[in-house]
Protein backbone atom coordinates (compact mmCIF):
# COMPACT_ATOMS: atom_id res chain seq x y z
CA UNK A 1 0.00 0.00 0.00
CA UNK A 2 1.28 3.71 -0.59
CA UNK A 3 1.85 5.38 2.59
CA UNK A 4 0.98 9.12 3.40
CA UNK A 5 4.56 8.70 5.49
CA UNK A 6 6.62 10.74 3.00
CA UNK A 7 10.17 9.53 4.86
CA UNK A 8 13.05 7.50 3.46
CA UNK A 9 16.33 6.33 4.98
CA UNK A 10 18.65 6.64 1.90
CA UNK A 11 21.10 3.76 1.88
CA UNK A 12 24.75 3.76 -0.41
CA UNK A 13 26.38 0.54 -1.48
CA UNK A 14 29.92 2.58 -1.24
CA UNK A 15 32.42 2.48 -4.20
CA UNK A 16 34.66 -1.00 -4.39
CA UNK A 17 32.99 -2.65 -1.69
CA UNK A 18 29.78 -5.49 -0.80
CA UNK A 19 29.25 -2.52 2.29
CA UNK A 20 25.43 -1.30 2.35
CA UNK A 21 25.53 1.77 4.58
CA UNK A 22 22.74 4.27 5.59
CA UNK A 23 23.87 7.97 4.12
CA UNK A 24 21.08 10.24 4.89
CA UNK A 25 17.53 10.52 5.11
CA UNK A 26 15.02 12.17 2.66
CA UNK A 27 11.81 13.91 3.32
CA UNK A 28 9.06 15.47 0.86
CA UNK A 29 6.30 17.47 2.70
CA UNK A 30 3.75 20.18 1.06
CA UNK A 31 3.83 23.58 2.25
CA UNK A 32 1.04 25.73 0.20
CA UNK A 33 0.96 22.80 -1.62
CA UNK A 34 4.05 22.63 -3.31
CA UNK A 35 6.05 19.00 -3.10
CA UNK A 36 9.33 20.56 -1.55
CA UNK A 37 11.70 17.30 -0.56
CA UNK A 38 14.36 18.15 2.31
CA UNK A 39 17.82 15.86 2.53
CA UNK A 40 20.26 15.93 5.22
CA UNK A 41 23.16 13.09 5.38
CA UNK A 42 23.66 10.86 8.05
CA UNK A 43 25.98 12.13 10.57
CA UNK A 44 28.10 9.25 11.38
CA UNK A 45 28.11 8.62 7.87
CA UNK A 46 29.76 12.14 7.16
CA UNK A 47 32.57 11.21 9.62
CA UNK A 48 33.48 8.22 7.57
CA UNK A 49 36.79 8.39 5.56
CA UNK A 50 35.59 6.48 2.77
CA UNK A 51 32.09 8.82 2.65
CA UNK A 52 31.33 9.93 -1.02
CA UNK A 53 28.76 12.48 -2.11
CA UNK A 54 25.47 10.66 -3.38
CA UNK A 55 26.12 14.00 -5.79
CA UNK A 56 29.04 16.58 -5.62
CA UNK A 57 27.06 19.71 -6.60
CA UNK A 58 23.66 18.78 -5.85
CA UNK A 59 23.87 17.06 -2.36
CA UNK A 60 28.06 17.51 -1.32
CA UNK A 61 29.03 16.37 1.52
CA UNK A 62 28.19 18.45 4.31
CA UNK A 63 26.02 18.69 7.61
CA UNK A 64 22.97 20.82 6.71
CA UNK A 65 19.85 20.12 5.42
CA UNK A 66 18.84 21.13 1.95
CA UNK A 67 15.99 21.28 0.35
CA UNK A 68 14.43 21.28 -3.75
CA UNK A 69 11.48 21.99 -4.90
CA UNK A 70 12.32 20.43 -8.54
CA UNK A 71 10.78 17.27 -9.91
CA UNK A 72 8.19 17.47 -7.85
CA UNK A 73 10.72 17.58 -5.04
CA UNK A 74 13.06 15.01 -5.52
CA UNK A 75 16.84 15.45 -5.68
CA UNK A 76 18.09 14.53 -8.85
CA UNK A 77 20.18 11.73 -8.08
CA UNK A 78 17.37 10.20 -6.20
CA UNK A 79 14.99 10.53 -8.83
CA UNK A 80 17.85 8.79 -11.07
CA UNK A 81 17.32 5.60 -8.84
CA UNK A 82 13.13 6.01 -8.44
CA UNK A 83 11.43 3.48 -11.49
CA UNK A 84 10.98 4.81 -14.60
CA UNK A 85 7.77 5.17 -16.37
CA UNK A 86 7.40 0.95 -17.30
CA UNK A 87 8.02 0.64 -13.54
CA UNK A 88 5.32 3.33 -12.61
CA UNK A 89 2.51 1.80 -14.47
CA UNK A 90 3.37 -1.35 -12.87
CA UNK A 91 3.50 -0.13 -9.49
CA UNK A 92 0.51 2.00 -9.71
CA UNK A 93 -1.51 -1.11 -10.75
CA UNK A 94 -0.29 -3.56 -8.17
CA UNK A 95 -0.96 -1.12 -5.62
CA UNK A 96 -4.13 0.26 -7.21
CA UNK A 97 -3.35 3.98 -6.59
CA UNK A 98 -2.82 6.95 -9.08
CA UNK A 99 -1.89 9.61 -6.39
CA UNK A 100 1.80 7.67 -5.28
CA UNK A 101 4.21 10.19 -4.32
CA UNK A 102 7.80 10.04 -5.13
CA UNK A 103 8.45 8.71 -1.67
CA UNK A 104 5.80 5.90 -2.38
CA UNK A 105 7.84 4.78 -5.87
CA UNK A 106 10.99 4.70 -4.35
CA UNK A 107 10.04 2.40 -1.44
CA UNK A 108 7.85 0.43 -3.69
CA UNK A 109 10.59 -0.10 -6.52
CA UNK A 110 13.29 -3.56 -6.14
CA UNK A 111 16.85 -3.80 -5.47
CA UNK A 112 18.05 -3.79 -8.93
CA UNK A 113 17.40 0.40 -9.13
CA UNK A 114 20.15 2.03 -10.99
CA UNK A 115 23.21 3.51 -9.50
CA UNK A 116 24.18 2.42 -6.08
CA UNK A 117 21.40 3.95 -3.58
CA UNK A 118 18.33 2.20 -2.48
CA UNK A 119 15.70 3.28 0.16
CA UNK A 120 13.77 1.63 2.96
CA UNK A 121 11.78 2.93 6.83
CA UNK A 122 14.51 1.62 8.97
CA UNK A 123 17.45 3.37 10.00
CA UNK A 124 19.75 0.37 9.17
CA UNK A 125 19.78 -0.90 6.00
CA UNK A 126 18.13 -4.32 5.69
CA UNK A 127 20.05 -7.29 4.13
CA UNK A 128 20.67 -6.83 0.55
CA UNK A 129 18.25 -8.96 -2.33
CA UNK A 130 20.78 -11.10 -4.58
CA UNK A 131 17.77 -13.15 -6.43
CA UNK A 132 17.36 -11.92 -10.21
CA UNK A 133 15.07 -13.34 -13.01
CA UNK A 134 17.62 -15.41 -15.26
CA UNK A 135 18.07 -14.96 -18.97
CA UNK A 136 16.87 -18.77 -19.40
CA UNK A 137 12.86 -17.08 -17.60
CA UNK A 138 12.98 -14.65 -21.07
CA UNK A 139 10.08 -16.66 -22.22
CA UNK A 140 8.07 -15.92 -19.43
CA UNK A 141 9.32 -12.73 -18.72
CA UNK A 142 8.12 -11.66 -22.25
CA UNK A 143 4.93 -12.95 -21.82
CA UNK A 144 3.77 -11.68 -18.61
CA UNK A 145 5.48 -8.08 -20.26
CA UNK A 146 2.58 -8.96 -23.04
CA UNK A 147 -0.26 -9.54 -20.87
CA UNK A 148 0.36 -6.78 -18.58
CA UNK A 149 0.29 -4.53 -21.77
CA UNK A 150 -3.35 -6.39 -22.74
CA UNK A 151 -5.03 -5.83 -19.07
CA UNK A 152 -3.71 -2.69 -18.93
CA UNK A 153 -4.98 -0.97 -22.39
CA UNK A 154 -8.37 -3.37 -21.52
CA UNK A 155 -8.51 -1.34 -18.20
CA UNK A 156 -8.26 -4.26 -15.96
CA UNK A 157 -7.31 -2.86 -11.98
CA UNK A 158 -4.55 -4.76 -10.56
CA UNK A 159 -1.42 -6.86 -11.26
CA UNK A 160 -2.06 -10.55 -10.03
CA UNK A 161 0.65 -11.47 -7.46
CA UNK A 162 2.69 -13.96 -9.82
CA UNK A 163 2.71 -11.74 -12.81
CA UNK A 164 3.86 -9.12 -10.42
CA UNK A 165 6.20 -11.02 -9.12
CA UNK A 166 8.02 -11.61 -12.25
CA UNK A 167 7.70 -8.01 -13.51
CA UNK A 168 8.78 -6.17 -10.88
CA UNK A 169 12.41 -6.63 -11.72
CA UNK A 170 13.80 -4.00 -14.36
CA UNK A 171 10.96 -1.08 -12.94
CA UNK A 172 13.94 1.23 -12.39
CA UNK A 173 15.91 1.82 -15.67
CA UNK A 174 15.32 2.49 -19.93
CA UNK A 175 11.90 5.08 -20.56
CA UNK A 176 8.54 3.59 -20.80
CA UNK A 177 9.65 0.16 -22.82
CA UNK A 178 8.37 -2.87 -21.30
CA UNK A 179 11.21 -4.24 -19.54
CA UNK A 180 13.18 -6.33 -17.16
CA UNK A 181 16.53 -7.35 -15.72
CA UNK A 182 18.07 -10.74 -16.09
CA UNK A 183 21.09 -12.66 -15.15
CA UNK A 184 23.62 -14.70 -16.37
CA UNK A 185 26.63 -15.99 -15.53
CA UNK A 186 28.58 -12.63 -17.24
CA UNK A 187 26.10 -10.04 -14.75
CA UNK A 188 22.78 -8.18 -14.99
CA UNK A 189 21.54 -7.21 -18.22
CA UNK A 190 18.42 -5.32 -19.33
CA UNK A 191 16.00 -7.10 -20.99
CA UNK A 192 13.96 -4.39 -23.66
CA UNK A 193 10.97 -6.49 -24.99
CA UNK A 194 8.81 -6.04 -27.83
CA UNK A 195 5.78 -3.20 -27.61
CA UNK A 196 2.63 -3.57 -29.77
CA UNK A 197 3.26 0.41 -30.97
CA UNK A 198 6.71 -0.71 -32.41
CA UNK A 199 6.80 0.55 -36.09
CA UNK A 200 9.67 -1.93 -37.08
CA UNK A 201 11.60 -4.30 -35.10
CA UNK A 202 12.78 -2.29 -32.33
CA UNK A 203 15.14 -4.83 -30.51
CA UNK A 204 17.02 -5.33 -33.85
CA UNK A 205 17.48 -1.84 -34.92
CA UNK A 206 18.89 -0.53 -31.63
CA UNK A 207 21.15 -3.17 -31.35
CA UNK A 208 22.28 -2.67 -35.04
CA UNK A 209 22.47 1.00 -34.10
CA UNK A 210 24.40 0.30 -30.88
CA UNK A 211 26.56 -1.49 -32.96
CA UNK A 212 27.13 0.97 -35.56
CA UNK A 213 28.21 3.31 -32.81
CA UNK A 214 31.04 0.72 -31.99
CA UNK A 215 32.15 1.19 -35.48
CA UNK A 216 31.65 4.35 -35.33
CA UNK A 217 34.67 4.98 -32.30
CA UNK A 218 31.95 5.63 -29.86
CA UNK A 219 31.72 3.75 -26.37
CA UNK A 220 28.76 1.46 -26.14
CA UNK A 221 27.26 -0.65 -24.10
CA UNK A 222 27.64 -4.53 -24.46
CA UNK A 223 24.46 -5.83 -25.76
CA UNK A 224 23.23 -8.90 -27.93
CA UNK A 225 19.67 -10.29 -29.26
CA UNK A 226 17.78 -13.14 -27.87
CA UNK A 227 15.25 -14.88 -30.22
CA UNK A 228 12.39 -15.72 -27.63
CA UNK A 229 8.94 -17.01 -28.80
CA UNK A 230 9.51 -15.69 -32.16
CA UNK A 231 10.37 -12.40 -30.97
CA UNK A 232 13.46 -10.54 -30.96
CA UNK A 233 14.55 -9.25 -27.12
CA UNK A 234 17.67 -6.69 -27.11
CA UNK A 235 20.15 -7.72 -24.01
CA UNK A 236 22.00 -4.73 -22.67
CA UNK A 237 24.80 -5.22 -20.04
CA UNK A 238 24.25 -3.39 -17.07
CA UNK A 239 27.38 -0.77 -16.84
CA UNK A 240 26.34 0.61 -13.11
CA UNK A 241 27.09 -3.01 -11.81
CA UNK A 242 30.25 -5.29 -11.84
CA UNK A 243 30.06 -8.65 -10.95
CA UNK A 244 32.13 -9.99 -8.76
CA UNK A 245 32.77 -13.42 -6.81
CA UNK A 246 31.35 -12.02 -3.81
CA UNK A 247 28.26 -9.96 -5.44
CA UNK A 248 27.29 -7.15 -7.44
CA UNK A 249 29.67 -4.02 -7.38
CA UNK A 250 27.17 -1.08 -7.64
CA UNK A 251 28.29 2.37 -9.19
CA UNK A 252 26.59 5.73 -7.96
CA UNK A 253 24.99 7.05 -11.36
CA UNK A 254 23.71 10.29 -12.13
CA UNK A 255 21.54 10.85 -15.76
CA UNK A 256 22.54 13.75 -17.50
CA UNK A 257 19.26 15.14 -16.51
CA UNK A 258 21.16 15.90 -13.09
CA UNK A 259 24.51 17.20 -14.06
CA UNK A 260 22.37 19.43 -16.00
CA UNK A 261 20.33 20.63 -12.86
CA UNK A 262 17.15 20.35 -15.38
CA UNK A 263 13.68 19.00 -14.82
CA UNK A 264 11.81 16.08 -17.31
CA UNK A 265 9.57 18.76 -19.07
CA UNK A 266 9.59 20.34 -22.28
CA UNK A 267 9.06 23.42 -20.67
CA UNK A 268 12.72 23.22 -18.95
CA UNK A 269 14.28 22.21 -22.50
CA UNK A 270 16.24 25.33 -22.78
CA UNK A 271 18.57 24.03 -20.48
CA UNK A 272 18.91 20.46 -21.82
CA UNK A 273 22.62 21.11 -23.71
CA UNK A 274 25.47 19.03 -25.11
CA UNK A 275 27.27 22.44 -24.50
CA UNK A 276 26.52 22.63 -20.99
CA UNK A 277 26.67 19.18 -20.40
CA UNK A 278 30.17 19.26 -22.06
CA UNK A 279 30.94 21.73 -18.96
CA UNK A 280 29.67 19.68 -16.54
CA UNK A 281 31.81 17.03 -17.49
CA UNK A 282 34.84 19.30 -17.71
CA UNK A 283 34.41 19.49 -13.61
CA UNK A 284 32.94 16.25 -12.92
CA UNK A 285 34.81 13.59 -14.87
CA UNK A 286 38.30 12.54 -13.71
CA UNK A 287 38.81 12.05 -17.50
CA UNK A 288 37.89 15.02 -19.03
CA UNK A 289 39.57 15.37 -22.27
CA UNK A 290 38.40 11.24 -23.24
CA UNK A 291 34.93 12.44 -21.67
CA UNK A 292 34.10 15.35 -23.82
CA UNK A 293 35.78 14.03 -27.45
CA UNK A 294 33.34 10.93 -26.11
CA UNK A 295 30.68 13.41 -26.15
CA UNK A 296 30.83 15.00 -28.80
CA UNK A 297 31.03 11.20 -30.94
CA UNK A 298 27.73 10.89 -29.82
CA UNK A 299 26.23 14.38 -31.06
CA UNK A 300 27.70 13.84 -34.18
CA UNK A 301 26.47 10.20 -34.06
CA UNK A 302 22.83 11.35 -33.07
CA UNK A 303 22.87 13.60 -35.70
CA UNK A 304 23.87 11.42 -38.74
CA UNK A 305 21.48 8.75 -37.96
CA UNK A 306 18.28 11.36 -36.61
CA UNK A 307 18.37 10.09 -33.43
CA UNK A 308 15.77 13.18 -32.14
CA UNK A 309 15.55 11.09 -28.51
CA UNK A 310 18.48 11.76 -27.37
CA UNK A 311 17.26 13.73 -24.50
CA UNK A 312 19.42 13.98 -20.67
CA UNK A 313 17.63 11.10 -19.38
CA UNK A 314 19.28 8.99 -22.18
CA UNK A 315 23.37 10.42 -21.14
CA UNK A 316 24.78 9.23 -17.38
CA UNK A 317 27.50 9.71 -15.34
CA UNK A 318 29.09 6.80 -13.75
CA UNK A 319 31.29 6.57 -10.51
CA UNK A 320 32.71 2.92 -10.54
CA UNK A 321 35.34 4.28 -7.92
CA UNK A 322 35.36 7.57 -6.18
CA UNK A 323 35.56 9.60 -9.16
CA UNK A 324 33.10 10.28 -12.06
CA UNK A 325 33.46 9.42 -15.86
CA UNK A 326 30.77 9.52 -18.63
CA UNK A 327 29.04 6.03 -18.98
CA UNK A 328 28.99 3.66 -22.00
CA UNK A 329 26.29 4.97 -24.48
CA UNK A 330 22.83 3.54 -24.48
CA UNK A 331 19.22 3.94 -26.29
CA UNK A 332 20.32 4.89 -29.54
CA UNK A 333 17.78 5.14 -32.22
CA UNK A 334 16.81 6.21 -35.67
CA UNK A 335 14.13 8.38 -36.35
CA UNK A 336 13.16 8.55 -40.38
CA UNK A 337 11.48 12.14 -40.18
CA UNK A 338 9.69 13.47 -43.10
CA UNK A 339 12.04 17.21 -43.21
CA UNK A 340 15.01 16.52 -45.78
CA UNK A 341 16.27 20.26 -44.73
CA UNK A 342 16.14 20.60 -40.66
CA UNK A 343 15.73 18.12 -37.97
CA UNK A 344 16.49 19.11 -34.63
CA UNK A 345 18.13 16.79 -31.58
CA UNK A 346 16.74 17.48 -28.09
CA UNK A 347 19.57 18.83 -26.75
CA UNK A 348 21.31 22.08 -27.81
CA UNK A 349 24.84 21.09 -29.95
CA UNK A 350 25.77 24.76 -31.68
CA UNK A 351 24.95 28.12 -32.48
CA UNK A 352 22.15 27.45 -34.28
CA UNK A 353 20.23 25.67 -31.42
CA UNK A 354 19.32 22.09 -31.55
CA UNK A 355 19.92 22.02 -35.55
CA UNK A 356 21.40 18.45 -36.16
CA UNK A 357 23.57 20.22 -39.30
CA UNK A 358 27.75 19.89 -39.73
CA UNK A 359 28.11 23.39 -39.31
CA UNK A 360 26.39 23.74 -35.89
CA UNK A 361 27.94 20.37 -34.38
CA UNK A 362 31.20 22.13 -35.37
CA UNK A 363 30.15 25.74 -34.30
CA UNK A 364 31.08 24.91 -30.84
CA UNK A 365 33.88 22.41 -30.53
CA UNK A 366 35.85 24.49 -28.50
CA UNK A 367 33.50 23.49 -25.84
CA UNK A 368 34.53 20.17 -25.95
CA UNK A 369 38.28 21.08 -25.78
CA UNK A 370 38.33 20.03 -29.58
CA UNK A 371 40.55 21.96 -32.46
CA UNK A 372 38.50 22.45 -35.65
CA UNK A 373 40.56 20.47 -37.80
CA UNK A 374 40.43 17.49 -34.79
CA UNK A 375 36.24 18.32 -34.90
CA UNK A 376 35.99 18.29 -39.21
CA UNK A 377 37.98 14.77 -38.99
CA UNK A 378 35.64 13.35 -36.11
CA UNK A 379 32.68 14.39 -38.07
CA UNK A 380 34.07 13.10 -41.49
CA UNK A 381 34.96 10.10 -40.06
CA UNK A 382 31.47 9.23 -38.57
CA UNK A 383 29.71 10.33 -41.44
CA UNK A 384 32.07 7.91 -43.60
CA UNK A 385 31.02 4.86 -41.54
CA UNK A 386 27.37 5.94 -41.15
CA UNK A 387 27.29 6.23 -44.74
CA UNK A 388 29.40 2.90 -45.71
CA UNK A 389 27.73 0.68 -42.97
CA UNK A 390 24.44 1.50 -42.05
CA UNK A 391 22.32 -0.81 -43.88
CA UNK A 392 25.14 -4.12 -43.87
CA UNK A 393 24.47 -3.95 -40.14
CA UNK A 394 20.95 -3.36 -40.22
CA UNK A 395 20.97 -6.61 -42.14
CA UNK A 396 23.50 -8.26 -40.15
CA UNK A 397 21.18 -7.69 -37.34
CA UNK A 398 18.43 -9.32 -38.82
CA UNK A 399 15.93 -6.60 -39.64
CA UNK A 400 14.30 -7.11 -42.90
CA UNK A 401 14.81 -5.38 -46.46
CA UNK A 402 11.43 -3.12 -45.75
CA UNK A 403 12.40 -2.30 -42.70
CA UNK A 404 15.94 -1.15 -44.24
CA UNK A 405 13.95 1.16 -46.98
CA UNK A 406 11.51 2.80 -43.81
CA UNK A 407 14.20 3.06 -41.61
CA UNK A 408 16.68 4.91 -44.96
CA UNK A 409 15.54 8.15 -44.33
CA UNK A 410 17.28 8.53 -40.98
CA UNK A 411 20.76 8.86 -42.41
CA UNK A 412 23.04 11.25 -43.09
CA UNK A 413 19.66 13.31 -44.38
CA UNK A 414 20.70 16.44 -46.73
CA UNK A 415 20.15 18.74 -44.19
CA UNK A 416 23.32 17.99 -42.40
CA UNK A 417 25.37 19.23 -45.46
CA UNK A 418 22.99 22.41 -45.68
CA UNK A 419 24.07 26.36 -44.50
CA UNK A 420 21.61 27.02 -41.13
CA UNK A 421 22.13 30.75 -42.15
CA UNK A 422 20.31 29.50 -45.88
CA UNK A 423 17.52 27.15 -44.42
CA UNK A 424 16.51 29.59 -41.18
CA UNK A 425 16.22 32.42 -43.57
CA UNK A 426 13.83 30.40 -45.61
CA UNK A 427 11.59 29.24 -42.81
Amino acid sequence: MATSDQRAYVYLQLPQSMEVVTAGFYELDFPQGVPTGSFVYNPAYLQRADAVPLDPYELPLAPRRVQTVKLKGIFGPLRDASPDAWGRRIIEKHTERTDLTEVDYLLHSPEDRAGALSFGRDKVPPAPIRKFNQVVQLEALLTAAEQFMEDDAAGKPDVPEQMFELLQPGTSMGGARPKNVVEDTEGLWLAKFPDRSDRWNNARVEGAMLTLAQECGLRVARHRIENVAGKAVLLVQRFDRTLTADGYLRHRMISGLTALGAEDSHGDRARWSYLVLADELRRRSARPAQDLEELFRRMVFNALISNTDDHPRNHALIAPTDKWELSPAYDLTPNPLTSIEKRDLAMTCGIYNRYANRTNLLSQHGQFKLSLERARAIVDQIQQVVIARWHAILRQQGVTPAECDKLNGAFNYPGFELDPAVVLAGQ
